[in-house]
């Protein structure tokens, strides 16, 4: 049962993206695209298509350099719509959190009165941190986090795996906690043999 307990508007990873390109490019010289594909750690073909975004809209422009390849540059109203981003994002985010919080809270109490005991992560970001602390509130036990973008670093002490470290986890469901990879994460346990019943989330995919 995949509760949704809370929204989020649809164009907010569209945005955050923008603002990732923006920034990689107000820091450097020049990048191609399979850099900014490597720094952001998404495919070649979405970072194109946001490239060509920002190109339409003045933001970014493109040069040949060496070797039959283009690099991207920061125009002035790229800097312009970097700081606004920032900005807005960071409002956004900050009203995100507080929800989070109060929607993780209310989570957990439900899932403890249904008997859940041990949960697992699903993702490992900003908001997974307020999860954590807000499960400290309550009876459960955190069984392991998984988030393959970060598999090896610890996450409060707990070392972070990729899905394939939940075989031999003793666990009654999982949480989705990450915002920006929400539906991406869902999916990939889902593909990973995950019961959907077993999947709890508090943001709408």
């Amino acid at each position: 049962m995949n509760k949704e307990v809370a929204s989020s508007p649809p164009s907010e990873t569209g945005r955050y993206r923008d603002l990732q390109i923006l920034d990689e490019l107000s820091n450097n010289d020049a990048l191609t695209q399979r850099d900014l594909s490597k720094r952001m750690g998404i495919a070649l073909g979405l970072v194109n298509s946001y490239l060509k975004n920002l190109i339409a809209k003045g933001y970014i422009t493109v040069r040949n350099i060496p070797s039959k390849r283009y690099a991207y540059y920061l125009t002035p109203k790229g800097f312009s719509e970097k700081s606004r981003l920032a900005y807005d994002l960071l409002q956004d985010y900050t009203r995100i959190y507080r929800e989070a919080k109060n929607n993780y809270r209310q989570l957990f109490l439900e899932l403890e009165r249904s008997g859940v005991k041990r949960i697992v992560f699903a993702g490992a970001d900003e908001v997974a941190e307020f999860a954590y602390i807000t499960l400290q509130e309550t009876k459960l036990e955190l069984a392991g986090v998984v988030d393959t973008d970060r598999a090896g670093e610890l996450f409060f002490g707990m070392k972070i795996t990729p899905l394939s470290g939940l075989q031999g986890v003793e666990y009654d469901g999982i949480v989705v906690t990450s915002y920006l990879k929400r539906a991406t994460m869902r999916q990939a346990l889902l593909e990973g043999g995950i019961e959907e019943k077993n999947i709890r989330t508090i943001f709408a995919s």
